[in-house]
């Protein structure tokens, strides 16, 4: 056998790392570079889709089930979500709660 190396081997133990620059400087620069050439940032700009809802929070009320056909049917009755006739419910209480 012969022994010329092979052509298109990596010797790999001349391979070595060095830590990148990751200075607030060095990557403003290296940025300013990039859209010098055309480049621009692959980070998506901000959340796609609708915006959110100020109604995010959820209850999981479980009840009796004459009470959830009356809750069901009030809020089919006036066209409404059935968490309407909740925040209502709890508007009440509370007025109830203070003797108003």
């Amino acid at each position: 056998m012969s022994d010329q190396p092979k052509p298109f081997a990596i010797d790999v133990k001349q391979l070595r790392s060095r830590p990148k620059d990751g200075s607030a400087a060095a990557i403003s620069s290296v940025d300013k570079a990039g859209e010098q050439h055309g480049f621009v940032a692959r980070e998506p700009k901000g959340r796609p889709g609708r915006p959110p809802s100020p109604r995010t929070g959820q209850v999981h009320a479980k009840v009796l089930p004459p009470i959830d056909e009356e809750i069901a049917a009030e809020a089919r009755r006036r066209g409404v979500q059935q968490g309407i006739i909740i925040e209502e419910a709890w508007a009440l209480y509370l007025a109830h709660k203070s003797g108003k």
